[in-house]
């Protein structure tokens, strides 16, 4: 009795560590989150205190949302190779770095080296890849339900505490903020390093995927070998494409200018920042019904649906722009909501049905497109405003674009059209073992 006790309870010790394991990781991606819409918040006060144009604050924002991006394929292979507690501290420890180093800036340069590097490092290394590589590690049956999780805890962290830091910089000043984001990631840095110790043998039970078995440099070889298959297919252009309009019309363009062309019209910025949290909100929803939508008819019509009412949406704000918040704001951002991560099901459908196996990966590369198009417009956006003194062009390109985004979806073939490329064969190793790919949270 006492040897079957002792099988029993070491059972139950990895489910209790491997829902720890889930716990830490939605913490560590609502900190993550809550970085990557702030810089939203940061651009009128460092704008008006050291009277650095737009343009070049806008630059940090650049940098750190493509390298958000790029980050991911490489820090799944990273914690592969050294465990998720290490990758996940390291990463925090290195954002809260970024928003320390902002705080004591005293240049553009030093913003962009402090929040660009820092920042975009860290939450690329503590948002998608931590998400897919904690979901594949969950095991059978629950891979799906912890891909949920954190999806839904990226989504918390990218809009319903924006508020909530809005009201410590109209406050206290947005340097107090930014030391609370640092304290943030620093207190979740610690529990990290803390509650993984003991989780690491429960979830390395768990997968296929057992921590420093192989060489490092085996997953960035494959990474980068996927992606050099996946570039000599159309679809991958076109899903990349379509994806960098999506970035650019959400990360690049409302997460960073939307607080402040509600500013140019007299909105306080926690009347903006209450109507971001809200788009966060119906961002679950959108995720779900898009999905279920994606199972019953062709990913592409989801898609373009997706991106045609997005470019109505965005050509009317500059119509609905006032003082307060009202029915026309509140519609939008409700509508926005529902539609702004519901692009992620039908593209990572789609990167099935022409990558096979290699779906993940490809869309690995395909969400760097995404953050690429991000980047490229938020430098844009402040551009365009220190240029022309409004946000109103902005709003109406990024309405064009995805309208021709959703034109070029029909270019993408269907599953009954181009059948997956087969897999060029490859060294079994634990890193390549087949696992059902795992939907990633929120396009960023």
């Amino acid at each position: 009795m006492a040897i079957s006790s002792s099988r029993q309870e070491p059972e139950q010790g990895r489910a209790a560590h491997g829902w720890t394991v889930v716990a830490v990781a939605g913490a560590a991606i609502v900190t993550a989150g809550a970085f990557t819409t702030f810089g939203g918040l940061l651009l009128v006060p460092l704008h008006e205190e050291h009277g650095w144009s737009r343009a070049s604050i806008g630059v940090a924002f650049a940098i750190s949302m493509v390298l958000y991006g790029v980050t991911a394929p490489f820090a799944a292979a990273l914690m592969d190779r050294l465990g998720v507690r290490r990758v996940v501290v390291g990463a925090l420890v290195l954002a809260g770095a970024g928003a320390a180093g902002t705080a004591l800036a005293g240049s553009p340069a030093q913003v962009a080296a402090a929040w660009g590097l820092g920042v975009g490092l860290g939450t690329g290394a503590a948002s998608t890849a931590l998400a897919a590589s904690v979901a594949e590690r969950a095991g059978a049956g629950r891979r799906g339900l912890v891909a949920g999780l954190l999806t839904a805890a990226g989504v918390v962290g990218q809009f319903v505490f924006l508020p909530v830091l809005s009201r410590v910089v109209e406050g206290y000043g947005w340097q107090a903020a930014a030391w609370g984001l640092a304290g943030a990631a620093g207190l979740v840095a610690a529990c990290a390093l803390a509650l993984l110790r003991g989780a690491r043998a429960a979830v390395q039970a768990q997968s296929s995927h057992a921590p420093g078995t192989g060489g490092a440099s085996q997953v960035v070889t494959r990474a980068l070998r996927v992606l050099a298959a996946a570039t000599r297919r159309p679809a991958f252009w076109l899903l990349a494409g379509v994806f960098a309009v999506c970035g650019a019309s959400t990360n690049g363009l409302l997460w960073n200018h939307f607080t402040p062309a509600a500013h140019d019209h007299g909105m306080p910025a926690t009347s903006a920042s209450t109507l971001l949290a809200l788009v966060g909100i119906f961002n679950v929803a959108g995720t779900i019904a898009a999905g279920r939508l994606t199972d019953r008819v062709d990913p592409r019509r989801v898609l373009a649906a997706c991106f045609g009412l997005r470019a109505l949406t965005l050509v009317a704000l500059p119509l609905l722009w006032s003082p307060s918040v009202g029915v026309p704001l509140v519609a939008f951002a409700v509508l926005f909501g529902l539609l702004d991560v519901a692009t992620v099901p039908p593209t990572l459908a789609l990167c099935r049905v022409h990558f096979g196996p290699d779906a993940v990966v490809v869309f690995g590369w395909v969400n760097a497109a995404h953050q690429l198009g991000a980047g490229a417009m938020a430098h844009l956006g402040g551009l365009t405003r220190d240029t022309l003194g409004t946000y109103d062009p902005v709003w109406v390109g990024a309405g064009a674009l995805c309208a021709g985004a959703a034109v070029l979806v029909g270019v993408v073939r269907s599953a009954r059209q181009e059948r997956p490329a087969p897999t060029p064969p490859t060294p079994a190793t634990p890193y390549e073992s087949p696992a059902p790919p795992a939907i990633p949270p929120p396009c960023r």
